[in-house]
């Protein structure tokens, strides 16, 4: 599982150009099951995504096709977290248990 941060670069006035596109690709996350919760941070900082159920390494390919990414709109930190103990509504994340 990872939390995302999406925090805006200089170029954040450019946002709203590729705000449509940006939707897009939120909701093919969502559709793909990958992301379980997106979100705005403080006005002005940008945003955060919750993924599980695929690698880093095909995260960092999907956040590429990510428009704001692509663009310099936003730069992503990935943070990767290993649930320990979760509310049982999200006990999926943990995968199958013995």
């Amino acid at each position: 599982m990872f939390i995302v941060f999406l925090r805006f670069t200089a170029d954040q006035a450019r946002a709203a150009a590729f705000m449509p596109a940006h939707n897009a690709w939120l909701q093919r996350g969502f559709s793909d099951g990958v992301f379980l919760l997106a979100g705005s941070l403080p006005p002005g900082q940008g945003g955060a995504l919750v993924a599980h159920g695929l690698s880093e390494a095909e995260l960092s390919a999907r956040l590429r096709q990510d428009p704001f990414v692509e663009h310099g709109i936003v730069r992503a930190e990935v943070t990767p977290v290993a649930p320990g103990r979760v509310d049982p509504r999200l006990q999926f994340v943990l995968g199958p248990q013995p």
